[in-house]
């Protein structure tokens, strides 16, 4: 297949200055990169924008390429070889080339990382919140050191690589040209310091993990899976940064009677049919204290009456939730003879019309024969 016309691959005049000839091409390089585009002719596409510019951006090679054409002088071709590295970095080449963010300054102040500690609580704990002290492992200064990494006695020289900048020059071949980039100096990790001799203690970190004791205030309220943010117990900062934070996350061990909600408290209260039908006042455990509550006749399983206030506190201090109790009729197992009797009696009172009474008449023959004992 015969080559386009390099004025033609670059859509430009034959008149085009080098620098409407440089503009063009960052277009298109832009354009077709593989990196970029996905289209699958996307590298050809890039391969001849290359070639093109690199001829007619170097005036030699244009005039040549003017006067003899693809052929050039003794029939030697303009393309050259096009390997894979010539596609280079993407973003260092167009970071360069098209104004994009500079690198971070390794020796710039850094917060340190954040920490994570599990807490497990009692039911009443969350709801009533708790002061303790927790033990997690960190990164702290070495005392042996004071945080230089170094020997006691000795200190850290300026990097003979970097010359004290944190920073190496790396030439790079690019589509635009030979370029140069800046890359952390991995001599000395970008600090821009060289630790000839180490601290035995820490090997040359400056930092050692340690048990850090934290208080810890634990908010009334607080619910499974939520967590409190203790600010600046992470990671100590690198090169004078502020520390990292901690977070705190709550686990709640589960209650054998109560279930909670969000702020509103659950529980389930069983009563013997007697205090079903007749009605009854009853002693409730809640997380303040045992309430008084009085259930009507006919109380059916499955009613559920509301404690206002009596649920978990806000915490954000926005009140109580309420607690519900949810009634459970308990069928009586092992019963007397003389309790069957009774039950046998209230069947046969109620059995003759039952399909013609409504609820409460069946209440009043149940309360009648209970009160026959």
């Amino acid at each position: 297949m015969s080559k386009r016309d390099y004025y033609d691959v670059l859509g430009i005049g034959k008149d085009a200055s080098q620098e409407e000839i440089k503009k063009t091409y960052r277009k298109l390089a832009r354009k077709y990169h593989p990196d970029v585009n996905k289209e699958p002719d996307a590298a050809d596409k890039f391969k001849e924008v290359k070639e093109a510019y690199e001829v007619l951006s170097n005036e030699q090679k244009r005039a040549q390429y003017d006067q003899f054409g693809h052929a050039g002088p003794q029939s030697q071709g303009f393309g050259g070889g096009f390997g894979a590295d010539d596609f280079g970095g993407f973003s260092d080449i167009f970071d360069m080339f098209f104004g994009g963010g500079g690198r971070r300054d390794p020796n710039a102040p850094r917060q340190g990382n954040d920490l994570q500690y599990t807490m497990v609580l009692e039911f009443e704990e969350a709801i009533f919140g708790k002061e303790t002290d927790i033990h997690i492992p960190r990164e702290e200064e070495c005392d042996t050191c004071k945080g230089t990494g170094a020997k006691p006695g000795t200190k850290p020289e300026t990097c003979r690589h970097c010359h004290g900048t944190g920073q190496l020059n790396v030439e790079q071949n690019t589509p635009f040209g030979r370029v140069v980039n800046k890359r952390v100096c991995h001599h000395c990790n970008g600090t821009g310091k060289e630790i000839k001799e180490k601290c035995s203690t820490c090997h040359g970190k400056g930092t050692v993990k340690k048990q850090k004791q934290i208080h810890i205030k634990v908010p009334a309220g607080i619910d499974d899976g939520q967590q409190i943010r203790v600010a600046g117990k992470g990671e100590p900062g690198a090169n004078g940064g502020p520390a990292g934070d901690l977070y705190v996350v709550v686990q709640v061990k589960s209650h054998e009677f109560f279930q909670r909600d969000g702020d509103d408290i659950f529980c389930e209260m069983p009563i013997t049919y007697a205090q079903a039908a007749l009605g009854d006042e009853l002693e409730i455990p809640t997380v303040h204290g045992k309430v008084k509550l009085k259930i009507p006749a006919g109380t059916q399983t499955g009613k559920t009456f509301r404690l206002r206030g009596k649920g978990a506190p806000n915490v954000r201090g926005y009140g109580h939730g309420d607690q519900n109790v949810r009634m459970r009729v308990i069928t009586p197992t092992n019963l007397t003879e003389r309790q069957k009797e009774l039950i046998r009696e209230f069947n046969n009172l109620a059995g003759h019309d039952a399909a013609d009474e409504n609820e409460e008449s069946f209440f009043s023959r149940m309360k009648r024969a209970f009160k026959s004992d």
